[in-house]
């Protein structure tokens, strides 16, 4: 099988020979292609624009492998913003590609989303080599330990050799340094051979500021009143809207239909600004429930408002299936950390209390923006969500990443309770997610790490500094050296270990477990009806309920000290144990020792 995405933008193989190629220019008074031929300068073909500002032109002998830029105005040599491949990075030619020469095996059509367990990767620091072929090579590993999806942090082309992929400015051209296109295509497939789907991270609200050239011909990607975290908004819905909603739109179908992507998480949606009568999310959604009929494909949110409007527990058009759930894992560290600054400033007053609602409610805090520093401008309650909307995680590359020195949760706790945050993750009914090297226990950091040069790397390392230089500024890692991209890399030797292998087998039990007693049991969630109750200054004993009245009760301990708990705290009198750590079979009910949690399913015993 073949699959190619037909879209307005960039190239298109033409039955007979050659490739038309188009641009969407609408401040260009000129513009020509420019094949690179090798020599000192390009071969120039020139293009026609219509009265909506797209060039167009047709080259005869060009072919897949064929080089090109755009040439504006007679001088300014770019990228195609729509390039399939930019083997060079943004600042180098486009290829083109000829998606059909990838041979696709037919027998994946994907898997339900109550069955997803994720694990977010960073490609370029995931293995040594840092690229799609070797990070195909280590999925069998991940497979046998119970995950069934990865998912990727962005690939599209960004400035630099390394960086996290947030600033990407190719959306359409897989990051260079990883590989060709083809080598991507390789390790979809691959996972799908192995049952995993492949979710893609995808940044629609901003572009790079290292190798963007679209201010300089087609200015109208960006808003004119509208203002992001990066700068000018991008412009969803004003004057000449229309052709940037297509281009990202239309990119969201492109992954998943000519790269076969079981999902899309998309980035910080809360910095997409659009006040048109259908919002950009509900319309990109809309088209790719219809690009992928028969298959099961994914779309999550990152909404750091907390906004739950556009969530819905079945696949429709318009809607999502999922949310990242700030909320449980704030929630959790202030509990494990007792730290309370940027945005854990709002989880500081009672947290066991916010962390025992995240496991009944999801969300804790309804839709409130946050002001700079990370506080909400309002702190209000969120209603009870369905619990599969949600993603749960102790780690996150942002919430790992974003600190001075990139420490993992592990690193900051107790030993005996560094486990426990994994744990609670892994065994609720929301969908859980790692982050590579948490399924052995890494303690390797995951810092900020981004290659630019001149002006612009003084100044992200300035910015660094005035985040985090309360302390010894001057022990910072530096963002832009290549030491702190290489020191962000789990160790694979270390995973070796003894104790790296007792923590895998506590993962891949603990999996096991949510395989056989959570997951076939999802769709018979009743929302609204779960509870928890407090259980002396550091227990939580939590119910989720099912329709056919059975229970999944969990009884845990976040605390240094063993607890005696009354009966009313223990769930079902006869229950099936499912899972429990730092719990020994043997242990009483209404015991519980020290960092422990207990997980039991049965019929709930009312009075």
């Amino acid at each position: 099988m073949h699959c190619q995405h037909d879209m307005p933008f960039g190239t298109r193989l033409e039955a007979g020979g050659g490739v038309t190629f188009r641009l969407w220019a609408p401040a260009a008074q000129q513009a020509q292609l420019a094949i690179e031929t090798g020599s000192a300068a390009p071969e120039l073909h020139p293009a026609e624009a219509d009265a909506q500002g797209w060039w167009e032109c047709t080259v005869a002998h060009a072919t897949a492998g064929t080089l090109y830029r755009w040439q504006i105005d007679g001088k300014l040599l770019v990228p195609d913003p729509a390039s399939r491949q930019n083997p060079e990075g943004p600042h180098g030619p486009s290829c083109v590609v000829d998606p059909k020469q990838f041979a696709w095996e037919v027998s994946w059509s994907g898997r339900p989303w109550h069955e997803a367990v994720l694990y977010e990767l960073h490609v370029g620091s995931f293995t040594p080599e840092g690229t799609f072929a070797a990070a195909a090579e280590r999925l069998h590993a991940l497979a046998d330990t119970g995950i069934t999806a990865i998912e990727l942090m962005p690939v599209a082309s960004f400035g630099g050799r390394f960086g996290w992929g947030y600033d990407g400015v190719l959306p359409y051209a897989p990051h260079h340094a990883y590989g060709t296109p083809d080598d991507l295509k390789r390790l979809v497939q691959q996972a799908h051979r192995l049952g995993l789907m492949v979710f893609l991270d995808v940044v629609h609200n901003h572009f790079g500021p290292e190798g963007n050239f679209l201010h300089a011909y087609a200015p109208e990607f960006f808003s004119r009143t509208k203002d992001s975290p990066w700068g000018k908004a991008l412009n969803f819905d004003g004057p000449d809207s229309r052709t940037v909603r297509d281009f990202f739109i239309e990119n969201a179908v492109y992954w998943v239909q000519e790269y076969r992507f079981d999902g899309l998480r998309l980035d910080a949606v809360h910095a997409i600004r659009d006040d048109s009568p259908v919002h950009l999310l509900q319309e990109l959604s809309e088209r790719v429930r219809g690009a992928t009929h028969g298959r099961h494909v994914h779309l999550v949110l990152e909404n750091e408002d907390n906004g739950h409007d556009l969530l819905a527990a079945t696949p429709q058009p318009g809607r999502y299936d999922a949310q990242w759930n700030d909320d449980f894992h704030h929630a959790l560290h202030v509990v494990m950390t007792g730290e309370t600054q940027r945005y854990y400033h709002d989880y500081g007053d009672a947290p066991m209390d916010l962390l025992a609602r995240s496991f009944t409610h999801g969300m804790v805090f309804e839709g409130s923006k946050r002001k700079e520093g990370g506080a909400r401008q309002v702190v209000r309650p969120a209603p009870a969500q369905v619990l599969t909307t949600l993603v749960n995680f102790a780690h996150n590359h942002d919430q790992v990443g974003n600190r001075a020195r990139g420490e993992r949760l592990r690193q900051l706790v107790p030993a005996e309770a560094a486990m426990l945050p994994t744990l609670l993750a892994l065994l609720t009914p929301a969908i859980p997610m790692l982050f590579f090297g948490e399924e052995w226990g890494a303690t390797e950091p995951f810092l900020y790490f981004a290659d630019w040069k001149g002006e612009l790397r003084e100044a992200v390392r300035a910015g660094r500094r005035r985040e985090f230089g309360h302390g010894n500024a001057t022990d910072l890692p530096d963002p832009c050296s290549e030491k702190t991209f290489a020191a962000s890399r789990p160790d694979l030797a270390h995973a070796k270990a003894d104790a790296a292998r007792a923590w895998r087998e506590e993962v891949h039990a603990a999996l096991v477990a949510r395989k056989r007693w959570i997951t076939p049991r999802q769709p018979q969630l009743l929302t609204g009806r779960h509870s928890a109750q407090r259980v002396a200054e550091r227990g939580i004993a939590v119910q989720w309920r099912y329709e056919d009245g059975k229970m999944l009760s969990l009884e845990l301990n976040l605390g240094p000290d063993l607890l005696q708990v009354e009966p009313q705290h223990l769930g079902p009198v006869e229950a099936q144990a499912v899972f429990s750590h730092r719990c020994p079979a043997e242990t009483p009910r209404g015991t519980w020792p020290a960092w422990s949690a207990r997980w039991t399913l049965g019929e709930e015993i009312t009075q």
